[in-house]
């Protein structure tokens, strides 16, 4: 417990949480020169979309992590990118050279940012590449596909991460410290919930053979993964159920669920996630000696918090910054991971399923199976 409080603390602290919040390194406020170490982690990122150029401006600030290389079936993309983030024609590949990266020796991990039900076949490719990987959530379809992922990565020897990026958050961090300390004491009530609304009709988001499901799938986990973290444990039975007010829309995908967690405590965390409306986006753990509340709680930031003691101080930072250099000082520097790796997102996937499942017998209670 006290080798990943260190992490945590040697994350926000050691690479420099104030250099990427835009606070002063100093004293008298001047910043220390931006010099790059020439121990880095190299990344490729595979599927050149939003949120890909989201990480890509985030790792600019990075001191760990570097962007080496591109996969994308987009040639005009790759031309972009190439100028843009001056990346040699020697890192660019295509969906079907990607077999090659195996051979270049300038990249060591490929970030997965494709559509989710691309994420299986783009990790076993990745790793039968040897290389290591970097997964966006949620991990897969469904908890088969997870194993399978979190088998092939094992068996070629490289890393496996899922895109748990609120797990390098400070404010999260805190709440997460706070209840490791029992400083909430006995948790009694968790109450998560994470959801947008969803605008093209024609998105990806929103069509199952790309996506793999709806709300849950995409936001929900955040909802999910945060009832884990808030208290401890993992759920051992879930109830659901959905609903539809835009049954056009939403043909093929889930818009709105609510679902309860049950933990061997005794704990019941209440959540919820769709993509039809805004304003939707909290985490609130109460203990007998105290709470901690975030609200915004899993969006890109700012998140905002509060606890017992009063309004919660952590900087506020650009996530993705911190994610790249956090999964790379795991690697370079042998740390240990905060529950980012392939079972974390195996975790989640047991209970999704087990989501889909009740709501499938009329939100019946299912027990869920141990990974």
């Amino acid at each position: 417990m006290n080798s990943r409080r260190d992490f945590l603390q040697k994350v926000s602290l050691g690479i420099g949480v104030t250099a990427l919040s835009g606070l002063p390194a100093s004293a008298n406020n001047s910043p220390e020169p931006f010099v790059r170490p020439e121990k880095q982690l190299r990344v490729a990122l595979m599927g050149l979309g939003s949120y890909a150029t989201r990480v890509a401006e985030a790792m600019q600030s990075c001191k760990l992590a570097t962007l080496a290389g591109v996969v994308s079936g987009t040639p005009s993309k790759i031309n972009t990118w190439k100028q843009k983030y001056n990346i040699p024609d020697k890192n660019t590949y295509n969906y079907q050279t990607i077999s090659e990266i195996k051979n270049n020796p300038d990249i060591d991990i490929v970030y997965v940012t494709t559509p989710n039900s691309l994420h299986h076949k783009h990790v076993l490719q990745i790793a039968a590449a040897g290389k290591h990987v970097l997964c966006e959530k949620p991990v897969a379809d469904n908890a088969k596909q997870a194993r399978e992922m979190i088998a092939a990565c094992e068996k070629a020897g490289v890393k496996f991460f899922i895109g748990y990026r609120m797990h390098f958050e400070p404010h999260t961090r805190e709440l997460i410290r706070m209840r490791e300390a029992g400083e909430l004491g006995k948790i009694m009530h968790v109450n998560n919930y994470m959801g947008f609304k969803s605008g093209d009709p024609n998105q990806w988001r929103l069509k199952k053979a790309l996506a793999g499901g709806g709300a849950m799938m995409d936001v929900g986990i955040y909802a999910l993964n945060g009832a884990r973290y808030a208290t401890g444990e993992e759920p051992i039975w879930v109830t659901a159920q959905e609903s539809k007010t835009d049954p056009v829309k939403f043909k093929e995908v889930d818009e709105t669920i609510t679902f309860q967690l049950g933990f061997p405590s005794g704990v019941i965390a209440n959540c919820g996630t769709t993509y039809n409306f805004n304003n939707f986006e909290r985490l609130y753990v109460i203990g007998d000696k105290g709470f901690a509340e975030l609200s915004p709680a899993f969006g890109y930031g700012p998140i905002k918090g509060r606890t017992h003691l009063g309004p919660m101080n952590q900087p506020v930072v650009t996530h993705q910054t911190l994610q790249m250099d956090g999964i790379a000082d795991i690697i370079l520097n042998n740390k240990p991971d905060p529950n980012v790796t392939g079972h974390e997102g195996l975790k989640d996937m047991i209970v999704v399923d087990a989501v889909y499942e009740s709501i499938r017998k009329g939100g019946q209670k299912v027990f869920i199976n141990k990974v």
